[in-house]
């Protein structure tokens, strides 16, 4: 296995002459010089899978953003200026225990008195904003312009043949999995009767004597199940998140008649109608907890003994309701993203991205306001698993207007998502890639975090990637605030760790430092020490 070396980023200044200011903040320790081992010989424990992207290549062999080992290495006795990160996303269950008190409170806005106090055009943002009102299940953007009818005959051609493509499929899909299901279900309530106890194992199948051929084949069908790895009840879990995803898709969300925007009353392509919405960005549906989780990705409250640990402290959560059961409007990212800067915000998380973009100049021109107020924009890759490279392999917003190696703007941040196995399979099997369209990668397969209703569970994503480095971003930029969004991800980019072993993406091997800008794994540590460096040479 390589070394891999990163002593030479403790001689980077980034071209800036050393001024002779002094920071408290000043590290002095050397950024991490990793030798991963080979991979890790013995499996995670429980406590290690719920917090995995928080421990350290070196001392772990897991690929980590060595979290844990910066808090307990360099900030001691540090200290940092409060920081406020938006969350433009789904719902967040504001009443959360591991939530409730680090959520942005707006000191100009009194609650519920159905007047805009601070004049900031929104009334009752106590805790953020909601842009899709009591609306919640949505179409896909290519399924409105079809039943808008919107843009010319050439887009209008493509958002058919998108249709065509993907409606057949959950058509076919959701009856074959509602069949599986019955026929699981029936199998495990004969065997349970059978064998007298709710609860069987694979040990117990096997020694039971079917009294007739159908029990036979139930007693063979379940032990396939307990062969896959999981428990019947597991397996009937799956089988129901699946249905779920595949119900919503055939009634929602490839539905050509539905129209999920009806409850808010605007005109969604109308970017002059801004007053619409409510001021309550708390969940709508019991299904929507995405928002919740990426919230507690950023910032759990640590040390508090509840659930789980956020990778930032000292920071506030902004909750914009902006994405919806389907794809997110335009107009709602790009006044999300407005709003966020207005009120504050010096970093943006956002967990979303469609295919099709009918006016993604109204998110591009919020963009480069964020970039004129210094606000970093931390984007998740998306969960295709492409390469955005390619030019018809769309995940707006992105850069694939522009000209090979141009950004949008220099304050927008791509991140791709990393198992928990250091090696081949290191790389997400969803998550998107590529050499000029992803910046860097950092932890988001099997993530645990915050749920609604003061609950907590494993999920994965790229959606669960871009908000650790979101909180990356909020601790430098508490610790070391004299650092410009811009420069925030410089350091964020430059003080990853280096890989060079080889991983799988798609059907192909490739060098991991192939797959993104970088080439590199975000870390905590080795980017507050390189954040102190850039700080005192200012």
């Amino acid at each position: 296995m390589a070394k891999f070396s990163l002593n030479y980023l403790a001689g980077l200044g980034f071209g800036l002459a050393a001024m002779g200011c002094t920071s408290t903040n000043l590290l002095t320790t050397s950024p991490l010089t990793i030798t991963p081992a080979q991979s890790r010989n013995t499996p995670l424990s429980d406590q290690e899978e719920k917090r995995w992207g928080h421990l350290d290549l070196e001392k772990d062999t897991v690929p980590g953003m060595s979290i844990d080992r910066a808090y307990n290495e360099l900030l001691k006795r540090k200290k940092a200026k409060p920081i406020l990160v938006a969350v433009i996303d789904s719902g967040i269950d504001l009443d959360h225990e591991d939530l409730k008190e680090v959520l942005w409170v707006n000191p100009g806005e009194k609650p519920n008195d159905g007047i805009d106090n601070d004049g900031n055009g929104y009334i009752d943002d106590i805790h953020g904003y909601n842009f899709l009102g009591e609306s919640y299940h949505e179409q896909l953007e290519f399924v409105r312009i079809l039943r808008l009818k919107i843009g010319d005959e050439s887009l209008q051609a493509a958002a058919r043949a998108e249709l065509e493509a993907e409606l057949p499929e959950a058509q076919g899909t959701l009856p074959q999995l509602e069949q599986i299901q019955k026929i699981i279900t029936m199998a495990h309530q004969n065997i349970q009767k059978e064998l007298g106890k709710e609860y069987y194992s694979l040990e117990d199948l096997e020694k039971y004597k079917p009294k007739s051929p159908q029990e036979e084949q139930i007693v063979g069908l379940l032990s396939q199940v307990f062969g896959m790895g999981q428990s019947v009840p597991e397996a009937l879990a799956d089988l129901q998140e699946g249905i779920t995803y595949y119900k919503g898709r055939v009634e929602y969300n490839l539905n050509v008649d539905f129209d999920g925007r009806k409850p808010v009353g605007d005109n969604p392509y109308d970017i002059s109608d801004a007053t619409y919405g409510n001021g309550n960005p708390d969940i709508r549906d019991s299904e929507e907890s995405h928002g919740t989780h990426v919230a507690g990705i950023i910032a759990a409250v640590r040390g508090n003994k509840k659930g789980v640990d956020g990778v930032a402290q000292a920071v506030k959560i902004m909750a914009i309701r902006t994405v919806p059961d389907g794809d997110e409007y335009d107009k709602d990212v790009a006044l999300a993203i407005r709003y966020a800067v207005d009120n504050g915000a010096k970093v943006i998380n956002a967990s979303f991205g469609k295919k099709f973009s009918p006016n993604a100049e109204w998110v591009y021109d919020a963009l480069k306001y964020a970039e004129e107020k210094d606000v970093l924009f931390v984007h998740a890759a998306g969960n295709d698993g492409l390469d955005l490279d390619d030019l018809s392999n769309t995940n707006y917003p992105n850069d694939h207007q522009l000209q090979k190696g141009k950004e949008i703007v220099s304050n927008y941040l791509a991140v791709g998502a990393l198992t928990s196995s250091f090696g081949p399979t290191m790389v997400a099997s969803f998550s998107n890639y590529g050499k000029e369209n992803v910046d860097i990668f950092a932890p988001g397969d099997g993530i645990y975090s915050t749920m609604p209703n003061n609950s907590y569970e494993f999920q994965g994503g790229t959606s669960m990637a871009a908000p650790a480095v979101s909180g990356i971003a909020a601790m430098i930029r508490a610790y070391f605030p004299q650092l410009s969004a811009a420069q925030v991800k410089q350091v964020i980019m430059e003080s990853g760790l280096p890989i060079s072993i080889p991983v799988q993406v798609g059907e192909s091997e490739v060098p991991f430092s192939a797959i993104s800008k970088t080439g590199k794994i975000a870390n905590l540590y080795n980017a507050l020490i390189l954040a102190s460096k850039m700080a005192t040479s200012l």
